[in-house]
């Protein structure tokens, strides 16, 4: 079978998801997920139909939420879909690429790559900004640039007015991806707005992290109309359950956002209390974060993190020296994890 299949699949590795890597414990901080899990109601009537391929009352409800127009949304199976439907519909295999920055998240490459599309490389600058002279220096056959903010693993917000430089400088040329899934733990950073100015970005949304919903796989493209409707020429027929869709209209309902809201509020409370914790202690240098994670540099980043995981708290090793990502759990799990660390150091 391995012969059987493409070339470039037989070199791919795959994503290492916080699934694949696995562990066993009782904390889990390692996938960026909510530790909130609210409850929902479905029939689970209509089964034995297909689904909308758009779910009109669920474009609604997100539009409403992100405030774009209907026509300006798609939803998909997760952010990670929405990565796929971009580069197959935009990327000539063999021929055009995509450009990212370096550390940032896996996923870009990883769907670039099974696609059989160039990927180029941008490193982020030693404060994790975008390069722009590196950016425009690569540009050649490039038909998305990823930009992710708060970026994953970082955890910091790209400048602003960098990305308005980044879209003049790709205009009529490429289209700026901007990845959202954490942008709801500090909205006003939002580049929602530039959507009426510039035709060539699309933004990536998830419902997976402040609403408390990664299981549920339900993400969305915020977009121009004319971008959004040249991925519903690729998407699948029915890419969203008729569960799914009833369970996310009711996370964007009045009382869906009310409560997603009041869940934000407290895992940002969470996140400064770890933050002042860690700080404290002698020999750690942890980074500011605006998502529902911090990054954390140790004396010896996979020797803390395999002691954390040996005792049943499982953080997420980093691509970066000796920086290990903690995500925001519950406040008895962020207790648990600086208590455990205190000690690991003491």
């Amino acid at each position: 079978m391995e012969k059987l299949a493409r070339k470039q699949v037989q070199k791919l590795t795959p994503y290492l998801s916080a699934r694949r890597i696995g562990g066993t414990g009782d904390v889990w901080l390692n996938a960026n997920e909510s530790p909130f899990n609210n409850e929902y109601k479905t029939d689970f009537a209509r089964l034995n139909r297909y689904s909308e391929c758009q779910p009109k009352e669920l474009i609604e409800a997100y539009a409403s939420y992100a405030g774009v127009k209907p026509e300006q949304t798609l939803t998909s199976r997760g952010a990670d879909e929405g990565i796929e439907l971009l580069i197959r519909a935009f990327c000539e295999p063999g021929e055009d690429a995509i450009l990212y920055c370096p550390p940032t998240y896996g996923m870009y490459a990883i769907s670039a790559e099974t696609i059989g599309v160039e990927r180029k490389t941008v490193p982020l600058t030693s404060d994790w900004q975008l390069d722009l002279k590196g950016i425009e220096q690569n540009l050649d056959n490039v038909k998305l640039v990823f930009v992710c903010s708060p970026n994953n693993p970082t955890g910091n917000l790209v400048k602003r007015e960098d990305i308005v430089s980044l879209l003049e400088m790709t205009k009529d040329r490429a289209i700026v991806v901007m990845d959202e899934a954490y942008i709801d733990f500090c909205l006003e950073a939002s580049t929602v707005d530039l959507l009426a100015q510039y035709p060539n970005l699309a933004i990536l949304r998830t419902l997976s992290k402040a609403f408390a919903l990664a299981g549920l796989r339900c993400g969305f493209t915020l977009a121009n109309e004319e971008l959004i409707n040249v991925l519903l020429k690729v998407i699948a027929p029915y890419p969203v359950p008729i569960p799914v869709a009833e369970i996310a209209t009711q996370a964007l309902s009045e009382a869906g956002l009310a409560r997603a809201k009041f869940q934000v509020l407290d895992l940002n409370a969470n996140r400064a209390y770890l933050q002042v914790g860690l700080s404290m202690i002698p020999g750690l240098e942890v980074f500011e974060g605006w998502g529902n994670y911090l990054l954390v540099k140790f004396p010896d980043g996979d020797a803390l993190f395999k002691a954390a995981w040996d005792t049943g708290i499982i953080l997420r090793n980093s691509p970066i020296d000796d920086c290990v990502r903690i995500s925001v759990g519950s406040r008895d799990e962020c207790e648990k994890t600086l208590g455990f660390i205190r000690n690991y150091y003491a």
